[in-house]
Formats: structure tokens, sequence, C-alpha cells
């Protein structure tokens, strides 16, 4: 059960005070606080932990400086969208929109490797009305002798380049929680030039003691990304113990499921499930169509497999799409073959639109 508190009461003030002694009170129950702050206000919300299936919603409801009451649905009880759930669905970052609603494009390379590619890759975003970006700094591989990523030598010029072409959001994935320090560290150098949405690859989908550190911080938003080899159900678990933690700005990833079904694509495009994910939890929903297929394969139309995959993802309703470009994909450190190149760019964006304005018609025509 979630109790909602009013947005103006205090938290040392005598109603806030009765509130908690009330719930406090209750047998068998452990009241745990989360709050949301703002740019306006501050959103208080009590987590009741134990047997609230005894619990009067009403009587709860009836307390000075309660707003709402919310009985838990889903196992995912912070960020799953619960019976007669209001709460909202997103949250913004650096100037940028994250919700359910919108449609935010992270093209950019997967693995940094000079900054004239960096900096090519940004002018182009920049050109095209672009302010999010992917940027490999550090980098998991299967292969213990494959390029790791430059870590965080790359940071400082890629956070100036970022903040030169006006990007304001890059998705960067860590594998350790020391990085996380590493980006505070030099985005504070670079004079805070852009912000930062730290990306918990599928790898580390089920490292829960990183995810509880990430989630204890505040600062930066998270890209948490399905794990390639378990169900939904539990990576939307793991993607709570961030939430559990205080984190609550998380995108989910939907990256293609490892398995030979999927062939000759890199992975199973999962992409149906962008409307579960939305339905079940109140996190907006990324699609990675490129290490979904992996390849530049083209069809018979004359269209590229990833073009194919990303349309049937948008017109689902994703909110954020990962993709990989490189201005020299033969060149590329980490999947050069799946990379799409800077002059196809424009028509990627022109793509993404039709997908998206079908979408809207969709949602429209639902609504009738």
């Amino acid at each position: 059960m979630i109790v909602i508190l009013k947005s103006d009461i205090d938290s040392n003030g005598p109603e806030y005070k009765h509130i908690m002694d009330h719930l406090g009170n209750k047998p068998g129950i452990q009241p745990r606080v989360h709050r949301e702050i703002g740019t306006l206000q501050t959103v208080t919300e009590i987590y009741l932990i134990g047997n609230t299936a005894t619990l009067d919603k009403a009587e709860i409801e009836s307390l000075p400086g309660v707003d709402r009451v919310v009985r838990v649905s889903e196992e995912y009880r912070i960020l799953g969208r619960h019976r007669d759930d209001r709460r909202p669905t997103g949250f913004e970052y650096n100037g940028v929109r994250f919700d359910q609603d919108n449609l935010n494009i992270f093209a950019g390379l997967c693995a940094v490797d000079t900054p004239e590619h960096v900096e090519q890759m940004l002018r182009a975003l920049k050109e095209h009305g672009q302010v999010c970006t992917r940027m490999g700094a550090y980098k998991p591989r299967t292969n213990p002798y494959a390029f790791q990523g430059h870590g965080k030598s790359c940071l400082p010029w890629v956070f100036e380049l970022a903040g030169k072409y006006g990007i304001k959001v890059i998705a960067m994935e860590i594998t350790h929680d020391s990085q996380v320090e590493e980006i505070r560290q030099a985005l504070e150098r670079t004079g805070r030039a852009t912000g930062v949405m730290l990306q918990i690859g599928t790898r580390n989908t089920q490292n829960f003691e990183l995810l509880k550190i990430v989630g204890r911080q505040r600062e930066f938003p998270v890209l948490f990304k399905r794990g390639f080899g378990i169900t939904l159900e539990e990576s939307l678990n793991a993607a709570e113990y961030l939430a559990s933690e205080g984190n609550r700005h998380i995108v989910f990833g939907l990256r293609g499921m490892k398995s030979n079904l999927g062939a000759p694509h890199r992975n199973f495009v999962d992409f149906a499930h962008v409307p579960v994910v939305k339905r079940l939890t109140r996190m907006p929903v990324c699609i990675d169509p490129s290490h979904s297929v992996g390849s530049r394969d083209r069809a018979p139309d004359g269209l590229l497999d990833i073009f194919h995959v990303t349309a049937q993802g948008v017109i689902a309703g994703a909110n954020m799409i990962l993709v990989d470009f490189h201005p020299a994909p033969t060149k590329a450190l980490v999947d050069g073959p799946q990379a799409l190149t800077l002059e196809e760019l424009p028509r990627f964006l022109d793509d993404v639109a039709i997908a998206r304005e079908a979408y809207e018609k969709r949602r429209a025509l639902a609504r009738r």
C-alpha cells in the first residue's frame, strides 16, 4: 500500500507526525518514506510494508495531510502502475522530458574512439536538431581481449564537445560503482557542460549490489536494460532495486533476447513488450534496434532491418531510441557492422517521424 501525502505537508509538522505515528502503530506494518523532489513541489509517499490487506484504505485517506492511498497490485511496488494509481509516468533531466507520452532519440557511438569521430557525430546531431546521444566510455565485452573502452580518460573531452554542440543528455553505460564518481568529477571539471544518463547494461541487470548503489544516488537518471536471458518479470523486479533505494528516474530498455530463435538477427526482437511495460509500470520505454538486429542487412523494399525494427518499436509507443551511428563504421572499435552512417541520419530521423505520426493517429483512433 502506498500513502501519498499532500504536497504542502511539513515533514516537521504535527500532521506528518500524526500520520507516521498512526501508521507505525499498525501491527505487522513497517512504513518506509520516499520523497520525490521536483522543481515546484516535493511529493512524499509512504510505502507500507507487511500484511496491508487488512488495512482500511478509507480510514487512512481520512487522515489530515493524506492526499490518497493506492493499493499495490504488482511486486514492483514503486515502479508499478497499480489500480487507481494516478502518479506521473516520467521526469525531467537537464531540460529534457522523459515520460510515457513523448519520444527522445539517442543516436551516437556505441564506443567512444577518437575526438574527431565524436565531434563529427555531435555536429551532425546538432545540424538535425538533436539534443541527446549515446557515448560508450566503459564497454563490458564477452572477450577479455576486446576493446573495453577508454574509460575516464575520455570523459573530459567528450563532455566538452557535448557542451559545444548543445547536447543535453548522454546515455553512458557503467560497469562499476566507482565510474559514477568518475563521471561526476569529469562533469564538474568541464563546468557541467552536459548531462549523463547512467546505463545499466544487460550483463548487469541482476548485479543487485551495483543496482543498489546506483539507486542511492539521485543526481543521474538511469537507463536500465532488460536482461537478455531472463523473463520480463525478473527484469522489472531488478529495476525495482533502483527505485527501492530512492532513484525513480528510470527508463526501461528493450534490447532483444538472447536466443537462436531470433536468427539471423543478433537477438530476438522484443519490441512487442513496449506497451506491456507501459501497462505494468510507470517507466518510459526505450528500444535498442542496433543491438537487437546487429547488422546492416537490407530488405527487398530497400529499407535496412534496423529501420524496420525501429519503426515497429516506435509505432508500438516507444519513448526513447538508443541507436548506433558512426562517421566511419569500418573504423569503429565496437559493433561497427551494425552502425548507421552520418549520411543515413536524416533519413533515419524522417523514418522515425513517420512511425511516430502513425502511432499518434492510432492512439487518437483508440480514444474516439
